[in-house]
C-alpha cells in the first residue's frame, strides 16, 4: 500500500499510476515465491548433505574397524606382540653380549697389564622355597694344600643355584592284589579293586589330568600331546585320548552341575557369549552356535566360578533356562535377549567398557574432539577403580560415593548437553545415545563397592575358549539327543559323502566346551560299553564330529567298518522309534540300519 501511495502521488495519471503499482507487485511476488523456492531447494540440499555425511561417517567407521579387524589395530603393536618382539630382543641382545664376551677373552688387551673390566650381572630373582632342592656337592681333589701338603680346613662354602624342569615322566602303577583263600571255607579273598575315574582304563589320575590340563589350560590339540608321548617312547593314539576326554567329560558332570548351583547362589554375575561355528548335519553349511559363559563377581568372595553352558542359538531364553529362578545383580552387554531377566526382577549392569569402546573406535576411525573427551572422562572412573581394588568393599563404596559420583553425573550433563548440538544418525550421536540410553544401569555401579564397574572378568574367561577356537578351526554337527528325532528322525551321519583318499573317523560329543582344540567330551565309541556310555548320557545333549584326514589310502572296509560304528553309535544313543530309517549314506547304497 506505501508503494501504490507513493506512485500515485508521483503520477498524475491513475490508470498509469495502477498498472506500474500492479507491476511491481507481480515482481515483488514472484521475487518472494523463488526467494521462498530457493530456501527449500537449499534445504533439501542441506538435508542431503547431512544424510551423504551421515552414510560417509559411517561407512568410514566400518571401514575402520574391517580394517582393524584385517590388518590390526595401527602400526603401533599391541601388547601381546610387542612382548613376543621384546622376547626376540632380549634374546639376541643376550647372544650378542655373549659372543662379545667370547671374543674379548681371547684378544689381547689393548693396554699389557691392564685389568679386565668387570662384567655386569642384572640382579637375580630369587628362586621359590617351596621347590625341592636337590645338591650337588663338589669337593675339592684333594684336601691337603697343594703348596705346603698340610691338610685343608673349611672356611665356608660358596653356594649357587639353577632351575631345572623335568619334561613329562611317564611310568607305570603296578597294582598287586594278593588273593587269599581259606581251606575251610572255601572261600577266596582278596583287596578290592581301588575306584579309578575310568573303569578298567589304562590312564591313572595324573596322565588324564596331564591331558586335561594341556588340552584345555595349555591349548594343546591331542595329535601335539600324542606327539610329546611318542618322544618319550610312550604311543598313546590320539582317539585313545579323545576317548579319555569324552569319558573325563561323563565323570567330571556331576562337578559340573555343582559349580552351576554355586555360582546361583552368588548375588552378583557376569553373563556374556560367544559364537562358534557348528556343521548343519546334512547340508554340509556352518551356521552360528554360542558358547554362553557366566561368572562368579571378581569383586566378590569366595573361589572365581566360571560355566559354560553350550547352545544351537542366541535366544535369550537359553539365559533364562540356566539361571532359572536367580534374582540378583546381572553385568551384561546390551544383548537384548537378556531384557527378560530384567523383566521379571534381576537387577541389571551395563558395562563401563562397552561404552568407552564405542569412543574409542569413533576416535580410532578419525580424530573426534568429542571422543577424545569422553575417552579422558571415562579413564578418570577407571583410575578411581584401580585405586579401589584393594580396598575392602565398605571402603570401595566410600571411595565410590566420594569420587566416582560426582564424576559421572558431570559426565552424563556433558553427554546430554554435547548431544543436543549433534544430528540424529552421526558416529558421535550414536556413541553418545548408547551411554545415556543405558545409564542408570551404567552408574549403578556407584552405589555399592561389591558392584562391577564392567563385564571384562567374564570376557577374560571366553578369550581362552576363542584362542582354542582359533588354534583349532573346528566346526561342530549339531544333534543333540532331546531334539534329533523331532527334527529330523535321524542321527545326521547318513548325509555325509565318501571321498577318495579321506578316511572319515566318527565321534561322540558328549558336553563340556566344544572348541577347545579337539573337542571336550570326544568320546569314541567302542565295539562294546556303548550302550553303557548311552545309559549315562540320558539327560545329555549329544553330538557328532566327523573329522577327515586327507593323505591317507582309502581302505577296501573302510565303508563297512564306518556302517557299523555308525548304526552303534545312533542304537547306543537314540531308541529306535517304530519305522524308523536313516537317510541312505549314498544314494547308490542301501540305508544304514
Amino acid at each position: 500500500m506505501a508503494i501504490a501511495s507513493e506512485l500515485q502521488r508521483l503520477i498524475d495519471d491513475p490508470a498509469v499510476a495502477a498498472s506500474v503499482t500492479e507491476l511491481v507487485e507481480k515482481g515483488l511476488t514472484d521475487a518472494r515465491q523463488e526467494a521462498e523456492r530457493q530456501g527449500r531447494e537449499i534445504e533439501r540440499q542441506a538435508t542431503e548433505l547431512h544424510a551423504a555425511q551421515t552414510k560417509i561417517q559411517a561407512l568410514a567407521l566400518e571401514l575402520a574397524h574391517l580394517r582393524r579387524m584385517r590388518y590390526g589395530r595401527s602400526e603401533a603393536l599391541d601388547a601381546a606382540t610387542r612382548d613376543l618382539f621384546q622376547e626376540t630382543l632380549a634374546a639376541d641382545i643376550a647372544a650378542a653380549k655373549l659372543e662379545l664376551e667370547r671374543q674379548a677373552e681371547f684378544a689381547p688387551p689393548a693396554t699389557p697389564g691392564a685389568p679386565k673390566a668387570p662384567r655386569e650381572r642384572a640382579g637375580r630373582q630369587a628362586l621359590p622355597d617351596h621347590l625341592p632342592r636337590i645338591e650337588h656337592r663338589h669337593e675339592p681333589q684333594s684336601c691337603t694344600c697343594g703348596r705346603c701338603g698340610r691338610e685343608l680346613v673349611k672356611i665356608g662354602e660358596d653356594v649357587a643355584e639353577q632351575l631345572d624342569v623335568e619334561p613329562a615322566r611317564f611310568f607305570v602303577h603296578r597294582h598287586i592284589r594278593p588273593q587269599y583263600a581259606c581251606r575251610a571255607c572255601q572261600t577266596v579273598i582278596a583287596a578290592p579293586i581301588p575306584p579309578a575315574v575310568i573303569d578298567g582304563g589304562l590312564a591313572a589320575v595324573g596322565l588324564l589330568a596331564w591331558v586335561i590340563v594341556g588340552k584345555f589350560i595349555d591349548h594343546l590339540p591331542l595329535y601335539r600331546l600324542e606327539g610329546i608321548a611318542a618322544r618319550s617312547g610312550v604311543p598313546l593314539a590320539r582317539s585313545t585320548l579323545a576317548e579319555w576326554v569324552g569319558r573325563l567329560g561323563v565323570a567330571l558332570d556331576p562337578l559340573a552341575q555343582r559349580l552351576a548351583e554355586l555360582l546361583r547362589q552368588r548375588p552378583i554375575l557376569h553373563a556374556d557369549e560367544t559364537p562358534v561355528r557348528q556343521l548343519d548335519p546334512g547340508s554340509g553349511k556352518t551356521h552360528r552356535a554360542y558358547l554362553w559363559a557366566y561368572r562368579s563377581n571378581a569383586l566378590g568372595t569366595g573361589p572365581p566360578i566360571v560355566v559354560f553352558d553350550y547352545q544351537t542359538s542366541r535366544s535369550g531364553e537359553h539365559a533364562g533356562n540356566f539361571l532359572d529362578d536367580w534374582q540378583g545383580s546381572l553385568m551384561v552387554d546390551d544383548f537384548g535377549g537378556y531384557k527378560a531377566l530384567f523383566n521379571a526382577g534381576v537387577v541389571e549392569l551395563a558395562c563401563m567398557a562397552h561404552a568407552r569402546r564405542k569412543f574409542f573406535e569413533l576416535n580410532q576411525a578419525q580424530s573426534n574432539a568429542i571422543a577424545q573427551e569422553a575417552l579422558v572422562r571415562i579413564g578418570a572412573l577407571y583410575d578411581i577403580e584401580r585405586r579401589g581394588r584393594e580396598m575392602s568393599i565398605a571402603q570401595r563404596t566410600a571411595l565410590r560415593v566420594s569420587e566416582a559420583a560426582p564424576r559421572l553425573e558431570s559426565l552424563h550433563d556433558w553427554l546430554k548437553a554435547t548431544r543436543v548440538t549433534l544430528a540424529n544418525g552421526g558416529g558421535t550421536a550414536k556413541a553418545i545415545d548408547y551411554s545415556l540410553k543405558r545409564w542408570p544401569a551404567l552408574c549403578r555401579y556407584a552405589t555399592d563397592g561389591a558392584l562391577p564397574i564392567d563385564n571384562n572378568p567374564v570376557e577374560n574367561a571366553i578369550r581362552p575358549v576363542c584362542l582354542g577356537k582359533n588354534n583349532v578351526h573346528r566346526r561342530l554337527m549339531r544333534t543333540c539327543r532331546r531334539h534329533v528325532c523331532a527334527r529330523r528322525g535321524r542321527f545326521g551321519l547318513g548325509a555325509m559323502q565318501s571321498r577318495p583318499g579321506l578316511r572319515i573317523r566318527t565321534s561322540v560329543f558328549c558336553g563340556g566346551n566344544p572348541t577347545s582344540g579337539d573337542l571336550h567330551g570326544c568320546i569314541r565309541v567302542p565295539s562294546s560299553g556303548a550302550r553303557s556310555v548311552a545309559a549315562r548320557q540320558r539327560s545329555r545333549a549329544v553330538c557328532i564330529c566327523v573329522r577327515a584326514s586327507p593323505g591317507r589310502p582309502r581302505l577296501r572296509d573302510q565303508h563297512s567298518a564306518y556302517v557299523r560304528l555308525r548304526s552303534r553309535a545312533f542304537r547306543a544313543l537314540v531308541p529306535p522309534l517304530p519305522g524308523w530309517c536313516p537317510r541312505p549314506w549314498r544314494q547308490d547304497r542301501p540305508a544304514l540300519h
